[in-house]
Protein backbone atom coordinates (compact mmCIF):
# COMPACT_ATOMS: atom_id res chain seq x y z
CA UNK A 1 0.00 0.00 0.00
CA UNK A 2 1.06 3.68 -1.39
CA UNK A 3 0.90 5.92 1.76
CA UNK A 4 -0.12 8.69 0.09
CA UNK A 5 -3.36 6.99 -0.61
CA UNK A 6 -4.16 4.84 2.22
CA UNK A 7 -7.22 4.72 3.87
CA UNK A 8 -7.09 3.43 6.83
CA UNK A 9 -9.67 1.89 9.46
CA UNK A 10 -8.29 1.93 13.52
CA UNK A 11 -11.12 -0.30 14.84
CA UNK A 12 -12.24 -2.10 18.22
CA UNK A 13 -14.05 -1.51 21.59
CA UNK A 14 -13.81 1.46 23.30
CA UNK A 15 -11.15 2.01 25.52
CA UNK A 16 -8.34 -0.03 23.30
CA UNK A 17 -6.66 3.44 21.82
CA UNK A 18 -8.16 3.58 18.63
CA UNK A 19 -8.37 7.46 18.81
CA UNK A 20 -4.83 7.69 20.19
CA UNK A 21 -3.15 5.42 17.76
CA UNK A 22 -5.09 6.28 14.89
CA UNK A 23 -4.20 10.23 15.00
CA UNK A 24 -0.20 9.57 16.00
CA UNK A 25 -0.45 7.14 12.55
CA UNK A 26 -2.21 10.21 10.18
CA UNK A 27 0.50 12.35 11.72
CA UNK A 28 3.26 9.87 11.04
CA UNK A 29 1.66 9.54 7.20
CA UNK A 30 0.69 12.62 6.81
CA UNK A 31 -2.63 11.69 6.26
CA UNK A 32 -6.00 13.28 7.51
CA UNK A 33 -7.22 11.68 11.18
CA UNK A 34 -11.12 11.22 11.90
CA UNK A 35 -12.76 10.28 15.00
CA UNK A 36 -15.75 8.53 14.14
CA UNK A 37 -17.06 9.49 18.02
CA UNK A 38 -17.35 13.18 16.09
CA UNK A 39 -19.55 11.94 13.71
CA UNK A 40 -22.22 10.64 16.39
CA UNK A 41 -25.83 11.92 15.92
CA UNK A 42 -26.90 13.60 19.52
CA UNK A 43 -29.47 10.62 20.12
CA UNK A 44 -26.19 8.24 19.62
CA UNK A 45 -24.27 10.15 22.15
CA UNK A 46 -27.02 10.79 24.60
CA UNK A 47 -27.77 6.93 24.79
CA UNK A 48 -24.35 5.77 25.47
CA UNK A 49 -23.80 8.86 27.65
CA UNK A 50 -26.75 7.19 29.76
CA UNK A 51 -25.66 3.77 29.64
CA UNK A 52 -27.44 2.10 26.78
CA UNK A 53 -25.78 0.26 24.15
CA UNK A 54 -26.55 1.51 20.42
CA UNK A 55 -28.93 -0.36 18.28
CA UNK A 56 -27.89 -1.30 14.64
CA UNK A 57 -31.17 0.91 13.40
CA UNK A 58 -28.77 3.42 15.04
CA UNK A 59 -25.37 2.70 13.74
CA UNK A 60 -25.71 2.44 10.24
CA UNK A 61 -26.37 6.25 9.37
CA UNK A 62 -23.37 6.59 11.44
CA UNK A 63 -21.40 4.06 9.86
CA UNK A 64 -23.00 5.57 6.60
CA UNK A 65 -21.20 9.05 7.76
CA UNK A 66 -17.86 7.49 8.15
CA UNK A 67 -17.72 6.32 5.17
CA UNK A 68 -19.11 9.29 3.59
CA UNK A 69 -16.32 11.42 5.59
CA UNK A 70 -13.55 8.91 4.16
CA UNK A 71 -14.64 8.75 0.51
CA UNK A 72 -12.90 11.81 -0.93
CA UNK A 73 -9.78 12.04 1.29
CA UNK A 74 -6.61 11.11 0.17
CA UNK A 75 -4.77 9.12 3.01
CA UNK A 76 -7.03 9.28 5.59
CA UNK A 77 -6.95 7.16 9.23
CA UNK A 78 -10.91 6.39 10.33
CA UNK A 79 -10.91 5.66 14.29
CA UNK A 80 -14.13 3.43 14.59
CA UNK A 81 -15.07 0.90 16.53
CA UNK A 82 -16.89 -1.30 13.79
CA UNK A 83 -17.04 -3.80 16.04
CA UNK A 84 -19.06 -6.21 14.08
CA UNK A 85 -18.10 -7.81 11.26
CA UNK A 86 -20.99 -6.25 9.03
CA UNK A 87 -19.71 -2.84 10.18
CA UNK A 88 -16.72 -3.19 8.75
CA UNK A 89 -18.10 -4.78 5.14
CA UNK A 90 -20.12 -1.46 5.17
CA UNK A 91 -17.37 0.60 5.63
CA UNK A 92 -15.25 -1.49 2.99
CA UNK A 93 -18.42 -1.20 0.57
CA UNK A 94 -18.11 2.34 0.84
CA UNK A 95 -14.45 3.17 0.89
CA UNK A 96 -12.45 0.44 -1.80
CA UNK A 97 -8.96 -0.87 -0.61
CA UNK A 98 -9.66 -0.06 3.02
CA UNK A 99 -7.47 -1.33 5.57
CA UNK A 100 -8.15 -2.40 9.09
CA UNK A 101 -5.52 -1.75 12.34
CA UNK A 102 -7.04 -4.06 15.39
CA UNK A 103 -5.68 -2.62 18.48
CA UNK A 104 -5.91 -5.60 21.18
CA UNK A 105 -5.83 -5.61 24.80
CA UNK A 106 -7.78 -7.68 27.68
CA UNK A 107 -10.63 -6.38 29.40
CA UNK A 108 -8.54 -5.37 32.60
CA UNK A 109 -6.06 -2.96 30.86
CA UNK A 110 -8.99 -1.32 28.89
CA UNK A 111 -11.35 -1.11 31.89
CA UNK A 112 -8.60 0.83 33.79
CA UNK A 113 -7.63 3.27 31.02
CA UNK A 114 -11.50 3.91 30.55
CA UNK A 115 -11.92 4.35 34.31
CA UNK A 116 -8.54 6.97 33.93
CA UNK A 117 -10.47 8.84 30.99
CA UNK A 118 -12.03 12.43 31.32
CA UNK A 119 -15.17 14.16 29.79
CA UNK A 120 -16.41 11.15 27.19
CA UNK A 121 -19.52 10.13 27.03
CA UNK A 122 -18.46 6.28 26.85
CA UNK A 123 -19.17 4.99 30.20
CA UNK A 124 -16.97 1.84 31.59
CA UNK A 125 -20.47 0.16 32.38
CA UNK A 126 -20.82 -0.53 28.80
CA UNK A 127 -17.36 -2.24 28.19
CA UNK A 128 -19.34 -5.56 28.76
CA UNK A 129 -21.79 -4.69 25.64
CA UNK A 130 -18.40 -3.52 23.45
CA UNK A 131 -16.75 -6.84 24.10
CA UNK A 132 -20.00 -8.90 23.58
CA UNK A 133 -20.39 -7.29 20.36
CA UNK A 134 -17.02 -7.56 19.32
CA UNK A 135 -16.53 -9.67 16.52
CA UNK A 136 -12.00 -9.90 16.05
CA UNK A 137 -11.40 -9.77 12.45
CA UNK A 138 -10.74 -13.13 10.25
CA UNK A 139 -7.99 -13.54 8.68
CA UNK A 140 -9.90 -13.14 5.32
CA UNK A 141 -9.58 -9.22 6.51
CA UNK A 142 -6.08 -8.83 6.53
CA UNK A 143 -5.85 -6.73 10.01
CA UNK A 144 -2.89 -5.28 11.11
CA UNK A 145 -3.28 -6.70 14.54
CA UNK A 146 -0.81 -4.72 17.15
CA UNK A 147 -1.42 -5.16 20.77
CA UNK A 148 -1.77 -1.90 22.81
CA UNK A 149 0.77 -2.61 25.44
CA UNK A 150 4.16 -1.07 23.82
CA UNK A 151 4.52 3.28 23.55
CA UNK A 152 2.25 4.71 21.03
CA UNK A 153 5.20 5.52 18.98
CA UNK A 154 6.21 1.50 18.87
CA UNK A 155 2.61 0.19 18.01
CA UNK A 156 2.45 3.16 15.21
CA UNK A 157 5.72 1.50 13.79
CA UNK A 158 5.08 -1.88 13.75
CA UNK A 159 1.79 -0.81 11.82
CA UNK A 160 3.66 1.04 9.10
CA UNK A 161 6.33 -1.88 9.13
CA UNK A 162 3.30 -3.83 8.39
CA UNK A 163 1.72 -1.58 5.71
CA UNK A 164 5.10 -1.18 3.99
CA UNK A 165 5.85 -5.08 4.12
Amino acid sequence: MQERDAKLLVMGVSGSGKSTIGAALAQRLGAAFIDADDLHPEENVAAMAAGLPLTDDMRWPWLDACAAAMQDAGAIVLACSALRRAYRDRLRAAVPGLQLVYPRADRALIEGRMSARKDHFMPVSLLDSQFATLEPPGADETPISVSVAPPVPEIVDRIIARLTA
